[in-house]
Formats: structure tokens, C-alpha cells, sequence
């Protein structure tokens, strides 16, 4: 199981915080080329973030052809979970408040 810390480092990196909040905001697979168009980023930068983040915990990935596709970790601790949404939310309220 991840630790605390783990997923925290994680998500600390605004690209891979972007990806999990789309990963989050519905619950479904996404391919790696959806995520670099959301987060702007190459495809091999991409591919060590979502590294990053399966590292930890936070995603699991499937092949399919020439895609991988990421998606939320079905059995990832609720505390974790946790931890998770109140990040992305947090970062939500901070961009409110910018714009």
C-alpha cells in the first residue's frame, strides 16, 4: 500500500495533479494522448508522470494496441482517497480565487 507520503510527493507536481483530477472528475480510463492535450505535455513527459503515479498507487494502467490507458486505482485505500480529493479540491478553490 502507498504511503501518505508517497501519494503527497505524488501529487505535488502540477502535471501529474492535473492528470488525477481528470482521472478523478469521472471515474473513467483515459488514454495517455487525452492526457498530455489536458496537460499540454509531450508525450514521453507524460509517460513519467503517470510512471510516477502508478508508483505510488494512485493509477493502474491497461494496454490497448499502441495506447495505455490510466485510471484511478479501484483499491486504493479510502484515507488515500481522501487525501486525493481534498488536494485537487483545495488547488480548485486556489484557481477560483485567482480567476
Amino acid at each position: 500500500m502507498a504511503m501518505v507520503l508517497d501519494v503527497l510527493a505524488a501529487l505535488a507536481e502540477p502535471t501529474r495533479l492535473s492528470a488525477m483530477a481528470v482521472l478523478a472528475a469521472d471515474g473513467r480510463e483515459h488514454c495517455v494522448c487525452e492526457l498530455m492535450r489536458h496537460c499540454q505535455a509531450t508525450q514521453s513527459r507524460m509517460s513519467r508522470h503517470m510512471g510516477v503515479l502508478k508508483a505510488a498507487g494512485l493509477v493502474v494502467d491497461r494496454r490497448d494496441a499502441q495506447w495505455v490507458r490510466y485510471r484511478l486505482n479501484p483499491d486504493l485505500d479510502p484515507m488515500l482517497g481522501d487525501v486525493l480529493n481534498a488536494t485537487i479540491a483545495c488547488v480548485a478553490e486556489d484557481e477560483r480565487r485567482v480567476a
